[in-house]
């Protein structure tokens, strides 16, 4: 197990993206958010941050110019990337994926299967299920085009990235970008998590796992533009999915190199996961309190999971 709420299991034996069709891709980011290039404070010392995390120190990063999706990508663009390639993510490769426990009650008696010690009972490897159907054969995304993709992998988001010409935003440019330009601030828009009790993040309410009360508008995942902007202009950047970056994984990695101004960090050179970010609507204060701007959490690079997408970069 990953972190709280990104249950962790090879669904492929992928060891790399498939190559994207060149000259096929709508190339480009004229879409995209800037951000100016500059030094940046990111990370993290809250008292809320679980020790094995690694969310600490807060630290300056000088980071060149870039752009970045206002969006996650939306199950309608994952469409039209399949459509014009044939890709197949890892998940539909295995036949599974994992799938929050809940949803399958309304899923026409869809079970799954429990996995290995470690894993949240909360979670089930779902026969069937993929980025089409997020809880199994009965379910589809329809009435879902514009909610984030999910069930794809790493590798999965990877080559999506590289059809658009882009890439995955680096855990210092997810950061910077997440911040919308407000310094140390714990959530995209401040310190306190529902200004003036009004929800601003697609997350759990209520007792979790038992029931999510959906108080926010929602119980799983939202529409990608369902909530306000940060001041760079990006949605749901906390809350509704985690979001894979492309960095590897580690928990000293930062802390050894607390007293330098890093320029363009890449992360580790070595390490077998990859860093996800933002949390997602399965996360809740009693639990899983990594929808803060710092928190980071990670997960195998083939593992697929229904409450995991991505968004693009461009360097």
């Amino acid at each position: 197990m990953s972190g709280c709420c990104t249950p962790r299991g090879i669904v492929s034996a992928r060891s790399a993206p498939l190559a994207p069709q060149p000259g096929s891709a709508p190339v480009g980011a004229a879409d995209a958010s800037v951000i100016a290039g500059g030094t940046y404070a990111i990370g993290g010392s809250d008292p809320d941050a679980n020790l094995f995390d690694g969310e600490g120190p807060i630290r300056d990063v000088q980071l060149s110019s870039f752009a970045v999706s206002p969006y996650a990508v939306t199950n309608r663009e994952w469409a039209a990337f399949a459509a014009a390639t044939g890709y197949v993510t890892d998940a539909e490769r295995s036949g599974w994926s994992f799938v929050f426990a809940a949803f399958l009650e309304a899923a026409s008696g869809v079970d799954g299967f429990p996995m290995t010690a470690g894993t949240p009972p909360w979670w089930r490897a779902v026969p069937g299920a993929s980025w089409q159907a997020p809880e199994g054969p009965s379910s589809s995304v329809a009435g879902r085009e514009t909610h984030p993709v999910v069930h794809v992998s790493w590798h999965d988001a990877a080559a999506y990235c590289a059809w658009r010409g882009a890439t995955l935003p680096t855990e210092a440019q997810w950061e910077v970008a997440a911040r919308g330009g407000l310094d140390r601030a714990r959530y995209p828009w401040g310190d306190e998590l529902r200004p003036g009790g009004a929800h601003r993040a697609n997350l759990w309410q209520g007792s979790f796992p038992d029931r999510d009360t959906g108080e926010d508008g929602y119980v799983g995942t939202a529409p990608v533009d369902a909530f306000e902007a940060n001041g760079y202009g990006l949605h749901n950047v906390v809350g509704n999915v985690w979001e894979w970056t492309a960095d590897r994984w580690s928990r000293t990695w930062h802390a050894e190199r607390s007293t330098e101004t890093r320029v363009d960090p890449l992360g580790p050179p070595t390490g077998s996961d990859r860093v996800i970010k933002g949390g997602s609507y399965l996360c809740h204060a009693s639990y899983c309190n990594r929808y803060r701007l710092a928190a980071r959490s990670h997960n195998d690079p083939h593992s697929a999971t229904g409450n995991t997408g991505f968004r693009c970069a461009w360097r």
